[in-house]
């Protein structure tokens, strides 16, 4: 049974989904938790176990911020052995040609700047303590190819898939693995508005059709792959994107596109 007992976890985009999800998880099994979300939506994960996760406001595209993550879970704990940079945004569907640079800078500070702050600050926590540990970044299925989502997200989660490769790379002898997630669609904040869309058409069935599960994921399923990858059950295992998607990127689901416009 897979126990995390003894162990510090910083969770990331901690107040709903995935992040929620995993940071619950986390301190279930054995895990004292720093759950962060830049909304206050992450007050109400902390409540749900509050013996074992602490609450804090956080920009994971900051500098500052997460480094004060880092800080907070050594001041209080003393040590720090797991970081899961899975904080994210969407950006929206628009095509190539009608995002601004502004919103490319937005995207790409929040889902690939802030993964590479995890890496850079809490690798560094890390290895001054000598015992190693787990970082976790959430990629995505957007991130192995074109098709899965806007164009600034999908640029930014393929980047993140090669960030944890560069990560287990830089951080090597230091026994501190770096690996990510690639989710498939899974029902969060972020897939909200689609959801309701197609409950509110009646067309449910068809969410997640293009996989072989023939469903959408749940938060919980990323998040025991997040638990797997924290863990020591997961002793060997580093620069890897583990792909959760219910067989989804196993094909190439097929979308036909012209110039100027965006696939549906």
């Amino acid at each position: 049974m897979t126990d995390l007992t003894g162990k510090i976890a910083i969770v990331t985009g901690a107040g709903s989904g995935i992040g929620r999800a995993s940071a619950l998880l986390f301190a279930e099994k054995g895990a004292k938790v720093i759950a962060a979300d830049i909304t206050d939506k992450v007050n109400d994960t902390a409540a749900e176990n509050p013996e074992a996760i602490t609450a804090m406001t956080c920009d994971a595209g900051s500098e500052e911020d997460v480094q004060a993550l880092v800080a907070k879970a050594l001041e209080l704990h003393g040590d720090l052995h797991i970081f899961f940079a899975n904080a994210g945004i969407s950006g929206g569907f628009d095509g190539i040609f009608d995002q601004s640079v502004e919103e490319w800078e937005e995207i790409l500070r929040i889902n690939l700047i802030g993964p590479f702050l995890a890496i850079k600050h809490a690798g560094k926590a890390m290895a001054d303590k000598g015992h190693g540990g787990s970082i976790i970044c959430t990629a995505s299925v957007a991130g192995l190819r074109s098709g899965a989502g806007g164009p600034a997200y999908t640029a930014s989660k393929a980047g993140v898939v090669n960030l944890v490769r560069i990560g287990a790379q830089q951080l090597s002898g230091s026994n501190i693995r770096c690996n990510a997630i690639c989710p498939g669609l899974i029902e969060t904040g972020m897939t909200e508005f689609m959801y309701k869309m197609v409950r509110e058409r009646g067309l449910e069935d068809k969410v997640g059709q293009l996989n072989p599960m023939r469903r959408g994921g749940e938060p919980i399923e990323i998040a025991n792959a997040a638990l797997f990858l924290a863990s020591d059950d997961s002793s060997y295992v580093n620069g890897h994107a583990l792909v959760v998607d219910g067989g989804l990127s196993s094909s190439h689901p097929f979308s036909k596109q012209k110039f100027g416009e965006t696939a549906a």
